[in-house]
């Protein structure tokens, strides 16, 4: 039996003695789904290089270790958070400790009428019909066999419903702390934010550590975005260098709306972001922009696919990333124009600066254009600090690593910048300064 096969039948052993966990969740119709999540995890495999959209990620490391849930979490309070509280951010703060929600963590906030913002653990037990509705419906559980082993495991998350015509006015702060200590756990938040028609909201999706244990967060993010919508996501990953992430985000878009996502990876040992977008009426816009920053050996992967199944939409993208040490990182972004999307406006870039002899980076953006009448382009450009930038800097007195230091960050700050946000465009600023005076 190889490690493939082992792994896979540790997690279907404990998916039993999960069920008799759930008590009486677990003749409730929503357990339904992850029964068939859990069939559809059975009927996959893990990936190997051997797969096409894996073939530069190897996640052999992740199978090295048999990962439990949480059978408990650290006792903390709200100073214990202090660390990762953001200078002159105000937002209505959501925790969740070792994947489950925490109210003593999280503020008090006022919710609109008809709106829902909370827990989906407790969404569960007060309205499941509205749950289910959603519930895996944009990221299936036979799209990949980690989106099938988090639905088979969902316990909790955040679920956010916004009526039509309604603003969320401040931003939601998603904070999700992992704390293993000498437990290998996995979490598998699950999270599922409902738009509708000319409502806003802007949340932020952020993930740490409170110790450099290992363990495995795998977490699916599904948005619908209704009717001239405006949603801002934006998702921080900064946990444990021993960490692995793999994570899941699907978004649809609606006529008219408009959908920004964030996307910045500087933690975890491992890290896989898949994005996926899909526009189902004309006239929405999408921006996908993203950050990584590695060092050492980690590895930092990021495939995304922007589907315009429609005519008059427009999307822009842009990754960009910094490599140090033996680091790693992998950029797929494949954009799709289907027959009859006529009037399509893509633009698709990656760039990366490679600060070692050692770093690298397998970039493929792709295009896939079934239409005449579109605009439509994309490129990827690898390479080093300019010489000519660096010596004009340190012939106006800048030292080698100030300079070197200068020039990063104005090449990374593209990213960061283009965030309405100010307290968190100004964090990720001093976060970005601070990584790479180290």
């Amino acid at each position: 039996m190889n490690e493939l096969t082992e792994t896979k039948n540790w997690y279907l052993a404990n998916f039993e003695a999960f069920e008799n966990s759930l008590n009486g969740q677990k003749g409730e119709p929503f357990h339904q789904l992850r029964k068939a999540a859990i069939e559809s995890f059975a009927a996959q495999n893990f990936p190997t290089t051997k797969d096409e959209e894996w073939r530069n990620t190897n996640i052999a490391p992740i199978l090295k270790h048999n990962f439990v849930l949480p059978t408990s979490s650290p006792e903390l309070k709200k100073e214990d958070l202090n660390s990762f509280l953001i200078e002159g951010f105000e937002a209505d703060q959501l925790v969740f400790v070792n994947g489950r929600f925490s109210k003593e963590l999280s503020s008090e906030y006022a919710v609109p009428k008809g709106a829902v913002i909370g827990s989906l653990a407790e969404e569960l037990k007060t309205n499941p019909a509205l749950l289910e509705k959603y519930f895996s419906k944009l990221a299936k559980p036979e799209s990949g066999i980690f989106t099938a082993l988090s639905a088979a495991f969902t316990e909790d998350g955040i679920f956010i419903y916004i009526p039509d015509g309604k603003v969320i006015e401040k931003p939601l702060y998603i904070l999700n702390i992992t704390s293993a200590g000498k437990e290998k756990v996995i979490v598998n938040p699950r999270n599922i934010i409902i738009a509708g028609q000319n409502s806003q909201v802007k949340i932020i999706e952020r993930y740490v550590s409170l110790d450099e244990a290992v363990y495995f967060t795998n977490p699916v993010t599904e948005i619908v975005c209704g009717k001239d919508s405006i949603v801002e996501h934006i998702k921080l990953q900064d946990e444990s260098l021993n960490a692995f992430h793999i994570s899941t985000t699907e978004a649809e878009l609606g006529a008219g709306s408009n959908f920004s996502s964030y996307n910045i990876s500087t933690g975890s040992a491992l890290c896989r972001n898949t994005i996926k977008v899909k526009f189902i009426a004309e006239g929405a816009e999408c921006t996908l922009n993203g950050l990584y920053l590695a060092d050492g050996l980690q590895l930092l992967d990021n495939h995304t696919t922007i589907d315009h199944a429609v005519p008059n939409c427009e999307s822009r993208e842009l990754y960009k990333g910094a490599l140090n040490g033996k680091s790693r990182a992998v950029f797929n972004g494949k954009v799709i124009v289907r027959k009859g999307a006529q009037k399509t406006n893509a633009f698709q870039q990656n760039k990366t600066i490679l600060l070692s002899d050692e770093a690298l980076i397998d970039t493929k953006p792709q295009l896939e254009i079934f239409a005449d009448d579109v605009k439509c382009s994309h490129g990827a450009t690898i390479g080093q600090l300019d010489e000519d930038s660096l010596f004009y800097l340190r012939s106006r007195g800048i030292g080698a690593k100030e300079a070197r230091t200068i020039l990063i960050y104005a090449f990374a700050n593209d990213v960061v910048k283009t965030i309405k946000i100010d307290s968190i465009k100004k964090y990720l600023e001093k976060l970005l300064a601070a990584r790479l005076m180290k």
